[in-house]
C-alpha cells in the first residue's frame, strides 16, 4: 500500500505545520486562563487519547477521591503521567505533607511538566523513561517486562495508572504489578483503568456495540490489532483479579466503563481500585 500524502511529508515539516495550526488556539486558551494556570499545547494533550484536557483531568480527580480514596496527604505515583493531566489538578489538592512523582515515555510532555509545574510545586517531580512500545515509542531501548521503577521500596501511599495497562502486553502488565507492589506501602491504594472482558462486555463486542473490536487473541489477552497489539489490549476480568491477588492486592471496587457500549458507566475505561495488604 502506498504512503498517504501526510506520511510522505518529512516529520519536522509535519511538526511545524501542527504547531502553526495549534498556535492561535493555544494563545487564546492561555489568555483565557491567565497566569498561574498553565496548560500544555494541544499537540501534547493529544499524544495519547483526546478530549478536553482540563475537563478530563477534573473528571479523574473526582474518581481518584470518590472511588480511590485519595487524600491531600498522600504520596502519589502517576505511572504514564503524560503532560500532567492529573498532576495539574493535584497541585491544588495535595497538602504540604503530600508528594507526587510521575513518569512517562513522552519526552516532550515530561519536559513541559518539569518546566511549568515543578518550579512552582517542588514536591511534583517528573521523569522521562525510554520504554519500548510498538505504537507510542517504537525506538525505546528499555523493555517494560524488566523495567525497574526508579523509586525505593514502600515509597507510595497512592498509585495510579490511567490508560497504561490498556497498552501493555501480559508479561509487561504482570511485571508492572510486581513493581507497583514493591514501591507501595502497606495499605496503599492503587487506581488502574482497564478494558475488562466479562460476559457483558464480550456480548456487546460480538453484537457490534463496542467502540473497540477486541477479536484478536494473544497469549493471555485480546487486542484490536495483531500487527501492533499494544494499540489496545483487553484482559479477562477474572485473570486480572488473580494477578492482583498474587501480588498482595485486594480489589475493593470495579467500576464499569462505556467503551463496550454500556449505558450505565462511570468513565470510558473500566476502573479497578485495590488496596495493598500488610500493616
Amino acid at each position: 500500500m502506498s504512503a498517504t500524502w501526510r506520511e510522505r511529508i518529512p516529520a519536522p515539516v509535519r511538526v511545524f505545520v501542527q504547531r502553526a495550526r495549534d498556535l492561535p488556539g493555544d494563545l487564546l486558551n492561555a489568555l483565557r486562563r491567565g497566569p498561574g494556570r498553565p496548560v500544555p499545547p494541544r499537540r501534547m494533550v493529544t499524544f495519547v487519547g483526546g478530549g478536553d484536557f482540563e475537563k478530563t483531568g477534573q473528571e479523574f480527580m473526582e474518581h481518584l477521591t470518590v472511588l480511590g480514596g485519595l487524600t491531600p496527604d498522600d504520596v502519589v505515583l502517576d505511572v504514564g503521567c503524560g503532560a500532567g493531566r492529573v498532576a495539574l489538578p493535584l497541585t491544588r489538592f495535595l497538602s504540604g505533607a503530600g508528594r507526587y512523582e510521575g513518569f512517562d515515555i513522552a519526552r516532550e510532555e515530561i519536559a513541559w511538566c518539569t518546566k511549568h509545574i515543578t518550579p512552582s510545586f517542588p514536591a511534583f517531580r517528573f521523569q522521562s523513561i525510554d520504554l519500548y512500545n510498538s505504537v507510542y515509542n517504537p525506538g525505546g531501548v528499555l523493555q517494560p517486562s524488566s523495567f525497574r521503577f526508579p523509586y525505593a521500596d514502600r515509597t507510595f501511599t497512592f498509585i495510579l495508572l490511567t490508560s497504561v495497562f490498556t497498552h501493555l502486553l501480559p508479561a509487561e502488565l504482570e511485571h508492572y504489578l510486581k513493581e507497583i507492589a514493591r514501591v507501595a506501602r502497606p495499605q496503599a491504594r492503587v487506581f488502574v483503568t482497564f478494558f475488562l472482558l466479562n460476559q457483558e462486555s464480550r456480548r456487546r463486542i460480538d453484537s457490534g456495540q463496542s467502540t473497540l473490536a477486541f477479536h484478536h487473541k494473544l497469549d493471555g489477552a485480546v487486542t484490536t490489532d495483531p500487527q501492533k497489539p499494544e494499540a489496545a489490549v483487553a484482559y479477562d476480568e477474572q485473570d486480572v483479579r488473580g494477578m492482583f491477588e498474587r501480588e498482595g492486592f485486594a480489589i475493593t471496587s470495579l467500576n464499569s466503563g462505556s467503551w463496550c457500549g454500556r449505558t450505565d458507566y462511570v468513565s470510558y475505561q473500566d476502573i479497578v481500585v485495590a488496596v495493598r495488604s500488610g500493616g
